[in-house]
């Protein structure tokens, strides 16, 4: 009788600690932390793969979000990005005409979105059961800083306080994210996401370049660049136009053909698509903020717990 005891007192120990290591993950994580990095690709009057075949021009980007469980299918999430976007005109189709122009700019920015998912399968679960794949849409809106360059003489110069078209713009640009993600399990508490990002914004300065010719002021431009460049800015003439065939040998602009011409010099690229926008493809990790990455882990050794990976 005092082994059928102590046999069924250590057989209600094993089950209630297999029961508790299985428990133990028996539960919800709302909260989750993701990073990813990946190309970025600007679209706007220096590159447009939607008309002309131009190739892939890409940058970077790095992204940092905060997720919420919100319902059985829905999350929200918050982040932030630091990305870089250029463009140039010698990779532009020749059906285009936009050789000529020689532009080109980059421009080093950082976004902030709020940004709703919807996935394709149930988010509202316990963190063991999530399923192996997921795949979802999202949308949001948020701003991203405006801060595009030009290179001048090998040095970087700001753009938009020289307002090359006499049309100021503001320093921060509304942008909308759409796209689809899909999440793979990795373990109970990560999961690797690919995720295809793209931003309509509401401005067509992202690239500082608007107008499709120069001919409504272009003779503010000649007046800041004075008598051989002695004006009081140069540097907007110098950067408005840079077709070679109204430059002088040394580089410089030339006033007189530029007169003669009357500003006829094609600036903009004449799309319809008005406003600028950019796209990203991102790989990184999701980590869910569960007890199970602060867990002690000795401890479950010494109850002799064993871990489980689904």
């Amino acid at each position: 009788m005092k082994r059928l005891f102590l046999l069924l007192f250590f057989l209600s120990i094993n089950h209630f600690v297999f029961s508790q290591s299985f428990n133990y993950y028996r539960f919800e994580t709302p909260w989750s932390v993701s990073t990813s990095v990946g190309p970025t690709q600007y679209f706007g009057e220096l590159y447009s793969l939607w008309k002309y075949d131009e190739g892939v021009q890409p940058d970077w980007n790095i992204n940092f979000a905060v997720r919420r469980t919100l319902g059985n299918y829905i999350r929200a999430r918050i982040e932030g990005t630091y990305y870089q976007i250029s463009g140039q005109d010698p990779p532009a189709d020749p059906r285009s005409n936009r050789n000529p122009r020689n532009l080109s700019f980059r421009a080093r920015n950082w976004e902030m979105t709020a940004i709703g998912e919807f996935h394709l399968k149930p988010v509202k679960r316990y963190n063991i059961d999530r399923d192996f794949f997921n795949i979802y849409g999202f949308a949001g809106v948020g701003f991203t800083t405006n801060d595009p360059q030009a290179n001048l003489r090998g040095e970087w110069l700001a753009l938009r306080p020289l307002q090359l078209e006499n049309n100021p713009y503001s320093k921060y640009a509304i942008v909308f994210p759409t796209g689809i993600g899909v999440k793979y399990k990795a373990n109970f508490w990560m999961d690797l996401i690919l995720e295809l990002n793209y931003r309509w914004t509401l401005t067509d300065y992202l690239d500082d370049i608007s107008a499709f010719d120069v001919s409504e002021f272009y003779m503010d431009l000649i007046q800041d660049y004075g008598v051989n460049g002695n004006g009081p800015n140069p540097q907007r003439l110098q950067l408005a136009i840079r077709n070679p065939n109204f430059l002088k040998e040394n580089g410089e602009p030339d006033v007189e053909r530029i007169m003669n011409n009357g500003g006829r010099i094609r600036r903009g690229s004449g799309l319809d698509e008005r406003f600028d926008g950019y796209l990203s493809i991102n790989i990184g990790v999701e980590i869910y903020l569960s007890r199970d990455i602060w867990y002690n882990r000795s401890k479950k050794r010494n109850l002799g717990v064993r871990r489980y990976n689904f």
